[in-house]
Order: C-alpha cells, then sequence, then structure tokens
C-alpha cells in the first residue's frame, strides 16, 4: 500500500524560485495598466458619444480632455473638443502618448519584453489587436461607426483578461500584473469620479429630471457598473449614491476599495512567498488610503470636499506606481559627459534618466497620466 502524501504548507517559507528579473516585473505592470487603461477609454468615448449625439451632455467631449489631464496637449491641435478632433485624437493619433493607438503599440513592446513568461495565447492576441488598430482609418471613428468600434476595443480588451486569467503562470510575474491592473483601475476611477461629479451636478430644477437620471446613468455605464449599482440600490440613483458606490463598494470590481485591497494583497503575497520586501513603503502607503476610506461615508467625503479628496487619493496611487518602482526595479542612470578638452575619440551613448512613474521603450519616454491641479486643470 502506498504511504499517503502528507500535505504541504506553501506558505511556511518563501517558495524557493528563480527571481525574476526587475525588467520583467516592469513590462508586467505596464502591460497590464496600458491593456486596462484602452478598455476605460473605449468605454467612456461610447458612452460620451451617444449623450452628446441625443444632446443629452453638453460639455461631453471637454470632459474626456479633463479626466486624461490633455488640454494643453488637446487645445494645441485642436480648436474645439468636439467628435471627430476628440476622437481622431483618442483613437488614432499615433503622437499622440495617451491615444489607443499609442498605448497598444506599447502594450505589445511590452509584451514582446514578456514573451519568455507570458503564454502564446497572450502574445498571439496581443500581436492581432495590435494589427486591427493600427489598420484603422478615419473612416473607422464616423458617429455611425464609432460605437462598433468601441464595442470592439472592448471585447478584445476582455478577451485578453480572459486569456491572460487561463494562461499566465501564477508566479511573481503574476501578482506584478495584478499590481498595474489594479493600480490604473483605482487611478481611472477616481478621474471618472471627480471628473463627473462636477459637471453633471444639475441645477435645483433639473434634480431628478430624465437628463438628470440618464446622465448618472452614463456615469455608471463607463465604468461597466450599471447593473452591479442597480443590484445594490434598485431605488435610488443621486450623485452622492453613485460616487460612493464606485469609491466605496466593496464587491464592485472597479471600486477605490476593492482594487486598493487587490494591489495590497499581491505586494503582500510578493512579500510571503517569495521574500520580496521590497513593496513595503507601498503597502504602508495603501494603508493610509484604504484608512481614510474606512473612516469615511460618502456624505462626509463630500462635505469636507470631494475634489480635494480624490486628488490626494490620485497622488497616492501615483506614489503608489513610484514606491513599487522604486522598489523592484532599478532606474537607469544619466551618463556624465567629460569636459570637452578630456573627451576621447569616440563617446559611449547617454543614457535617457528614467524616474520611477515612467517607462522608456524604444527611445520613447511614457509616463503615468498627469495630475491635476486642485482646480482641476492641468
Amino acid at each position: 500500500m502506498n504511504e499517503p502524501v502528507a500535505a504541504i504548507d506553501l506558505h511556511r517559507e518563501p517558495i524557493r524560485s528563480t527571481a525574476l528579473l526587475s525588467r520583467y516585473a516592469e513590462s508586467t505592470v505596464w502591460l497590464a495598466r496600458y491593456m486596462e487603461r484602452i478598455e476605460n477609454l473605449a468605454r467612456i468615448i461610447d458612452v460620451t458619444e451617444t449623450f452628446t449625439r441625443t444632446g443629452q451632455a453638453e460639455d461631453g467631449w471637454r470632459s474626456i480632455v479633463q479626466i486624461n489631464a490633455d488640454s494643453e496637449r488637446f487645445y494645441e491641435r485642436y480648436e474645439r473638443a468636439e467628435h471627430q478632433s476628440m476622437v481622431s485624437f483618442y483613437v488614432l493619433d499615433r503622437d499622440s502618448p495617451t491615444s489607443i493607438a499609442t498605448i497598444i503599440n506599447l502594450a505589445r513592446e511590452n509584451a514582446r519584453t514578456l514573451r519568455p513568461l507570458i503564454s502564446t495565447e497572450m502574445w498571439t492576441h496581443i500581436n492581432m489587436f495590435h494589427k486591427w488598430v493600427r489598420e484603422l482609418t478615419p473612416n473607422d471613428i464616423r458617429p455611425g461607426q464609432l460605437s462598433r468600434l468601441c464595442a470592439r476595443l472592448k471585447q478584445e480588451c476582455q478577451t485578453h483578461n480572459g486569456i491572460t486569467e487561463g494562461t499566465f503562470f501564477r508566479d511573481q510575474g503574476w501578482y506584478f500584473y495584478v499590481i498595474g491592473k489594479h493600480l490604473e483601475r483605482g487611478d481611472q476611477i477616481t478621474r471618472l469620479v471627480d471628473i463627473k461629479y462636477h459637471t453633471l451636478l444639475p441645477k435645483v430644477a433639473a434634480v431628478g429630471s430624465p437628463v438628470d437620471m440618464s446622465q448618472w446613468s452614463a456615469v455608471l455605464r463607463s465604468a461597466a457598473a450599471y447593473h452591479a449599482y442597480r443590484r445594490v440600490m434598485p431605488r435610488a440613483l443621486t450623485p452622492a449614491s453613485v460616487a460612493g458606490f464606485l469609491l466605496l463598494n466593496n464587491a464592485f470590481p472597479r471600486s477605490l476599495v476593492l482594487t486598493l485591497r487587490h494591489v495590497y494583497g499581491a505586494l503582500g503575497q510578493l512579500r510571503t512567498d517569495y521574500g520580496l520586501r521590497a513593496g513595503m513603503a507601498a503597502q504602508e502607503r495603501i494603508d493610509e488610503l484604504r484608512a481614510a476610506l474606512a473612516d469615511q461615508t460618502i456624505e462626509e467625503i463630500i462635505l469636507r470636499g470631494l475634489h480635494e479628496f480624490l486628488d490626494w487619493a490620485q497622488q497616492q496611487i501615483h506614489a503608489v506606481h513610484d514606491d513599487v518602482a522604486a522598489g523592484f526595479w532599478p532606474q537607469p542612470v544619466v551618463a556624465a559627459a567629460a569636459p570637452a578638452a578630456e573627451q576621447p575619440a569616440t563617446l559611449p551613448p547617454m543614457t535617457m534618466e528614467q524616474r520611477p512613474g515612467e517607462q522608456i521603450m524604444n527611445g520613447m519616454r511614457q509616463s503615468l497620466p498627469p495630475l491635476r491641479s486642485s482646480t482641476g486643470e492641468e
């Protein structure tokens, strides 16, 4: 008779495995952030186009520029925030660092770096997605075609998430992917709530009107939250209840509190399973933000200043990313040039200095979305 196999406690001591290269950790975080950013942008464009077409959102297109802190860059090239200029800027413009065309290219470059880690299915899908976006034309973003385009963008991102969930090996790389994905979600949900809450606050006569209700429904749809919200609050639909759900609900996948829990948990797993303690500074910062959310109701946050709180939350999320970057992947140092008289005949190439919240790929500097000032502008 065979002897029973003793159960193994994987958490008794750190798992002994090959250390993940720092460049793989960096690329995994950015791949997750970029794919999440594409889906979020597609949702906002789709909902905004619907409401501007029906005349129910006066400043709908301008709010996308505000959410992404792109006002200076956008208005250097376009006079007005309207359908054609806005969709061209955010979908097709390869010179804009925040366009889908640029983001999917950066995602693919990170996936290329990760070829030894990611599955063949992940790599194949990203390649196909990239090729499809590269072949888009102005005809594909016409008003009659835009909704179909956004649906395809969302579907491709969800397909990527499904393939990643089902095929990405559960080692250190997986936890870095979780960190990037949920940091991006937390950042995007704070931007959405901040801008939409203040731009959609109705006049007294409009409170509870069909237009008021439909606009707040649109905010929920922008975050893929409408059906989840209606399960929890089938009757109430107010600015405060929507903001509270998107920030404080413990079960909604894109809420701020849940995204922070996922990031905190992934950092904890890296520490306990792999002995990687470089994430402790990020965990301490998340602890502070989670405590601030747990100690207040949405009514108290609004009373004390919703914009100010969300501004601070965004700064904390960016700082968490910087803490992770500083802890897990080293930063290149700028080579110092020798005095003119002492320069050798052949100088080594100068390297670009990379700050924690940035990534440099193929000579292109890509950073986190810029933060807005306390006035709501860049």
